[in-house]
């Protein structure tokens, strides 16, 4: 028989919560969507920007919710406890505090989400594995993702974001991870951080939840490496690995190499030489699959089973995954990077574009604002002109205000059009491309692009 996730004694024991009429004795699965219930479901109803769960919790529970965990209303099928959000946290804590599992928490400026699916990928090449999903990663996404890990899990990989200082530390110090991935520092959340130094200590607080004997993971390929190993020393990290191009990172990647779709490395670790391949373009890439290399190392993982993962391991959706639309000889090659955008992301992305060529046609760049790095975004934007340059477009399309900074630093024989939003732009955009083409989408996830992308896909997938 299998084990439930928590028992209804276990969620009250966590919680301190009080049951009104609840006829389940566990719960398999919780969930804050009350549009993904199952019959073993516990449905958490926080109240979010823009939904509140209460809302939704007769919807839950007519859906087939065993339960709702639940901070007012009465009836049958609720376990009312003082504050819903907090209910998930301690269930989450219990989550931790039972588990034997290998923890590791994965944060930084790019290349988070990337990172936790390297090391998804690897760990569940070696037992049981729980990650986050999609991008969970804030204040109630790091609670649901912990109170979902099952009791026997092997290892368990959770991502952490921040807009804004003092969000990671309490997420860390949940979760306890014993190895701290750091994948870089660069200009993103500059609105509310001001500064690179700002972000850097923003995502030192990772350090704070350091198991005891834990290790700290971190790239070594930008120039805050030395505030981030004070920053681990302060926390009292005693373990600190490094990784990157960097001469002198404990694990070196050396001799990369793209080809196509697959990208190639040498990663040298003390006198051992690995061979890292895998199935995505991008020396960022090979950073992240490095990263994921050394975390399976640190948690004794070999590393010929890391790397036969990692050969496998490809681009996820709005993360630079390429599709081929309409088939044939000629189809349009959509390069979907349309998730998030910083200048580093941007820039990396830029670069493996430069090397894609089209099918038999015209190669397009259509790029969106970069958000939420205030004063900054205007020469940040415009810094952008070498790298689109560098890429060889044939057409750059343009979306949101700020683009207009890169659209005045553009050649004017290369720029193409700007427009304010997605909406405006989609009519238009859809129009210019044909198969044949190759085309990337990146911008900030807020800017919408993932609806154009979406657009493409439905005009061009059928010939």
């Amino acid at each position: 028989m299998t084990q439930p996730l928590f028992t209804l004694d276990a969620i009250l024991a966590a919680t301190g919560g009080r049951a009104e009429q609840v006829a389940a004795k566990s719960f398999d699965y919780i969930t804050i969507d009350s549009r993904e219930i199952g019959p073993e479901s516990l449905f958490v109803a926080i109240k979010g920007d823009r939904f509140d769960g209460h809302d939704f919790v007769d919807a839950a529970l007519a859906n087939g919710a065993a339960a709702a965990l639940v901070s007012r209303g009465e009836g049958p099928g609720r376990i009312i406890v003082p504050e819903a959000l907090g209910g998930l946290v301690d269930i989450a804590r219990a989550a931790r505090a039972r588990s034997e599992a290998l923890i590791v928490g994965v944060t930084g400026s790019v290349g988070k989400t990337t990172t936790k699916e390297a090391l998804r990928t690897v760990f569940e090449a070696a037992g049981e594995t729980h990650a986050s999903i999609k991008s969970f990663n804030n204040h109630w996404g790091v609670p649901l993702m912990l109170a979902r890990m099952s009791e026997t899990a092997q290892f368990g990989v959770f991502e952490m974001g921040m807009n804004a200082p003092d969000e990671i530390r309490p997420l860390s110090q949940l979760v306890r991870p014993h190895i701290a991935v750091i994948t870089t520092i660069a200009p993103a959340h500059l609105e509310k951080l001001g500064s690179i130094e700002a972000i850097a200590d923003a995502k030192a607080e990772i350090f704070e939840g350091l198991e005891p004997a834990g290790t700290a993971l971190v790239n070594a390929d930008h120039p805050q490496l030395g505030q981030l190993l004070e920053a681990a020393a302060e926390a009292g990290v005693g373990h600190v690995v490094t990784f990157g191009f960097a001469r002198g990172a404990d694990w070196q990647i050396i001799e990369p190499e793209m080809a196509g779709e697959r990208s190639f490395a040498t990663v040298v670790h003390g006198e051992d030489r690995y061979s890292l391949v895998i199935s995505v373009a991008g020396r960022h890439m090979l950073s992240n699959a490095t990263a994921a290399l050394a975390a399976a190392s640190l948690a004794g993982v070999e590393p010929a089973i890391a790397l036969r993962a990692l050969a496998g391991f490809g681009p996820q959706p709005g993360r630079g995954q390429r599709v081929l639309l309409g088939g044939g000889d000629k189809p349009l090659m959509l390069i979907d990077e349309s998730y998030n955008a910083n200048t580093a992301s941007m820039i990396a992305a830029l670069e493996v574009f430069a090397s894609v060529s089209s099918p038999s046609g015209r190669k397009i760049v259509v790029l969106g604002d970069m958000l939420e790095l205030g004063e900054a975004g205007r020469e940040l934007h415009a810094s952008l002109a070498g790298a689109v340059s560098g890429s060889g477009p044939d057409a750059v399309y343009l979306v949101g205000e700020n683009m207009q900074h890169l659209q005045r630093a553009l050649p004017q024989s290369m720029f193409s059009q700007h427009f304010t939003t997605v909406d405006e732009a989609q009519a238009d955009l859809l129009a210019t491309l044909a198969y044949g083409d190759a085309v990337m989408v990146k911008g900030s996830n807020g800017v919408g692009l993932s609806r154009l992308v979406a657009a493409m896909k439905d005009k061009f997938q059928q010939r």
